[in-house]
Formats: C-alpha cells, structure tokens, sequence
C-alpha cells in the first residue's frame, strides 16, 4: 500500500471529484433522465414515458441536468404551435458515456434478469459489444490490484481537529 492510503487521515476529501459528480448525477431520476438522452430522448414527454419517473421529477431533474452544463435547451417550434424545448447532451454530458456504460455492464453481470441484459450496446460498424474498460494512458487494462492511489494537484491536507 502506497503512503498516501497508509496516511489517510492526512488528507481531506472536501474537494473529491466523485462527491461533486454524485452532487450532479447521484440521483436514480438524474441517471434514468440521462441513460434516455443517451438512448435518443429529446423531448420533455419522451423522458418522462421512458425514464418511468414522475412528471415533476424529471421536469427537476432536466432543470439541474441543465443548470450543470451537461444537457442544453434548443427551442424548436412544430407547425402552428408556440416555441418549445429539448434537450440535448452537451460535450460534458456525453463525456459521461464510459460512466453510464460501466453501470449498465456492471447492472448486465450483477443485476440483469435471468433471462439476461435487456439490452446490448454494440459498435455500429462491426457489430461486436461495447464494454467500459479501466485503461491506463499507455493502453494497458488494469484491474483494482493493480491501482495504485497517489496526490493529485487538488489534495488538501486534513484540517487538525
């Protein structure tokens, strides 16, 4: 075990950068609000139909989805019908895809039916799964023995108590 972990109370976690993510996402609502942007809703009905969530909590949930830059509103209008919304990934919520494909790969092995995963996410162009994938910046798979935990630019020291 690296000295950072052995030392744990020395560090503070106030700043954590999961902490934060959960403030946007860590909703059940949040992410079957975003699982629909990804699987092609646009639409305030379309989430609401699809999500399976109560009208007011996806109109809530839209709101601070949006109000974190990681969907955006563009109006469209029908035919005679008065301007409206959508709502559209941004490149800070598409950024989210490895996050949401982890969930479901981890739902599909732990959680799914017995009669397996409801869906499958396949690569258009030859057809074979998409899987999330922990990889280090030189393309080697690493496994949780392998990970190693050190001091980033943003650890602050734990305030004596």
């Amino acid at each position: 075990m690296n000295d950072l972990l052995r030392d744990r109370d020395a560090w503070s976690m106030e700043n954590c950068s999961i902490a934060r993510t959960l403030e946007m996402i860590g909703t059940r609502s949040a992410m079957l609000v975003l699982r629909e942007a990804f699987f092609g809703a646009h639409r305030f009905d379309d989430f609401a139909r699809r999500a399976g969530v109560a009208e007011p909590a996806v109109a809530a949930r839209l709101k601070e989805l949006t109000a974190d830059g990681l969907l955006e509103r563009v109006p469209y209008r029908e035919p005679g019908q008065r301007t409206r919304y959508e709502y559209r990934l941004t490149a800070r919520g598409r950024a989210l895809l490895p996050v949401i494909t982890a969930l479901r790969d981890w739902g599909d092995a732990w959680a799914a039916d017995p009669a397996g995963p409801p869906i499958e996410a396949v690569h258009r162009h030859c057809h074979a799964p998409v899987r999330a994938r922990l990889v280090c910046d030189k393309g080697h798979d690493v496994t949780p023995d392998e990970l190693t935990i050190q001091a980033g630019p943003g650890l602050i020291e734990a305030r004596p108590k």
